[in-house]
């Protein structure tokens, strides 16, 4: 019987293909979303990332996630570095700026400060530049941060500085090795570019060392953003949190909890969460509404083959499982065109800079809302199926 219900939906080659192509839609955008929705997860927590050496985040008691911040004193420092357990324990400094570029035009940029002696957190530098050029004084690793074309300076010397005004329609190229820009009144002399994580949101990136920052910063009673502790031999993050959250009311996170922290939040506040909403309850209005008609259609136009079937002997149940058959054999080749196809434009999205991340849960996502449409499609269609009366049929009402 299921080999009949197959030649039966082969044999309508129209509705099979409106079929396929409403299914594949439903699996496509729900994998796209969840890969989107995973990707800029993923870059929300990048400087984590970025810092795999720490073990534990020590912040001030309100910060929530890596996102949004707020300094607590340099004396949090020596308290965090007494709490036993702990091997090590380094400052790190995150401010915002708006730098000016020689041609006049400013860009704001996120100026990260790292701990001169460790260095812990500078992310690999192109034409292998040594990471201790940042203790050169006033010097700065640049980086995109996932942006695109933020990094333009002037390709002319004569419109670098111009006492004339700013030259902000000349000709530009990328911000190299040996440029600088005007932070706070202040030349910062960038010394190399770095490939990190892209950010989300994306945002170009200062890497220097924590005495140039502290002296690019505009000054403050409170500069210490996070303190990165390592924790000691046999000691796990988890307990050393807690150890240094009761010794000094500070907050204090293991690197993965603190991830799921920032995700928690970026769920809260951020409005691309509502937007994935929106495509997600798009593409099952989609795949509801061409799945469900095109299978109604198909079964009320083969109900003669059905009466047939039931007046030969076939049982209600034969004849659901005909119908169930069919949508689960639409279901297999959709979800796979639909996986295949946000694969393909996955990469093309990677390349145009957007946050994308196919992890292994987003194809089990897709495939799983393509089985609650199909099962929800054929659950509609096999009713008329089932309560079908061959004399009906056959007697023309």
């Amino acid at each position: 019987m299921i080999y009949i219900a197959l030649k039966m939906l082969l044999g309508d080659r129209a509705k099979y293909a409106g079929l396929i192509s409403g299914i594949t839609f439903t699996s496509f955008l729900v994998t796209f979303a969840a890969s989107y929705f995973t990707g800029f997860m993923t870059q929300g927590f990048s400087l984590i990332s970025e810092n795999s050496a720490a073990d534990v985040w020590v912040m001030e008691p309100a910060v929530e996630s890596v996102e949004l911040t707020t300094n607590m004193s340099w004396a949090a420092l020596d308290r965090v570095r007494s709490v036993p357990g702990v091997q090590s324990a380094v400052p790190l400094v995150l401010g915002t700026v708006q730098a000016r570029f020689p041609n006049g035009r400013f860009q704001p940029f996120q100026i990260i400060g790292v701990d001169e002696a460790s260095l812990l957190g500078i992310p690999l530098i192109r034409d292998g530049v040594s990471p201790m050029v940042l203790r050169t004084p006033d010097a700065a690793i640049a980086d995109a941060g996932g942006t695109s074309d933020k990094l333009a300076t002037p390709a002319d010397k004569a419109d670098q500085w111009p006492p004339d005004g700013p030259h902000l329609r000349a000709p530009t190229r990328e911000l190299a090795a040996g440029d600088e820009l005007l932070v706070n009144d202040r030349r910062v002399a960038v010394l190399a570019r770095s490939d990190g994580l892209p950010r989300y949101p994306p945002r170009p990136l200062l890497y220097m060392s924590l005495a140039n920052a502290i002296r690019i910063l505009p000054p403050e009673r409170r500069q210490l953003t996070f303190v990165l502790v390592t924790a000691g031999p046999g000691v796990s993050p988890r307990a050393l949190a807690s150890r240094i959250e009761s010794n000094t009311g500070l907050r204090a996170r293991a690197s993965a909890d603190f991830k799921s922290d920032t995700v928690r939040w970026i769920l809260v506040n951020s409005e691309d969460v509502g937007d994935i909403a929106a495509m997600l309850t798009m593409a099952m209005s989609v795949g509801f509404g061409v799945t469900g008609i095109m299978l109604y259609m198909f079964t009320q136009e083969n109900q003669r083959h059905y009466a047939v079937l039931s007046a030969m002997g076939a049982t209600p149940r034969m004849l659901l499982s005909m119908v169930f058959a069919q949508a689960g054999l639409c279901a297999l080749i959709g979800t796979g065109l639909g996986v295949g196809l946000c694969s393909i434009l996955g990469q093309f999205a990677v390349m145009a800079g957007f946050p994308f991340r196919i992890m292994w849960f987003t194809p089990l996502l897709g495939g799983l809302m393509v089985l609650v449409v199909s099962i929800v499609a054929a659950a509609l269609s096999a009713r008329p199926v089932v309560k079908l009366q061959p004399v009906v049929v056959f007697g023309g009402r």
